[in-house]
């Protein structure tokens, strides 16, 4: 008989938690407050997109290559962050698609994700996580 056992894993005790990091980048449903969009939906892929241009430059791989593997990495959670940023606001992930319209998309979605606030108390897609993170 095995007298030492592993203590159980914790659960998440509720759907008003926090999310992880992987939550925020890869999962469509939840919300996330203005803070989390800036570091993880705009610095964060900034970031990775220097980092991998200037990577991908000193292995010599073309710049369009390079263009098309940043595009493919950044897109899905990009728009997961964006997707909940909207839900944070009490709208459709459709909103996403706003993105698409050449320049009025990036600053409509800049000024809506990033400056506005997102609905007060818990809404149809979660809890209010404003000032949790």
């Amino acid at each position: 008989m095995n007298t030492l056992t592993a203590p159980p894993a914790a659960a998440r005790s509720s759907f008003d938690d926090p999310l992880s990091t992987a939550q925020i980048l890869f999962s469509f449903r939840g919300r996330v407050p203005r803070k989390v969009f800036w570091l993880y939906g705009v610095l964060g892929p900034l970031l990775v997109s220097v980092m991998l241009e200037m990577l991908l430059g000193i292995v010599g791989v073309s710049e369009r290559r390079t263009e098309l593997l940043t595009t493919l990495l950044l897109v899905w959670p990009c728009s997961a962050v964006s997707v909940k940023r909207w839900h944070d606001r009490d709208k459709s992930g459709w909103w996403v698609l706003v993105y698409l319209i050449p320049l009025i998309g990036v600053v409509w979605t800049l000024i809506a994700n990033g400056l506005l606030r997102g609905s007060t108390g818990p809404n149809r897609f979660g809890a209010d996580l404003t000032g949790r993170f």
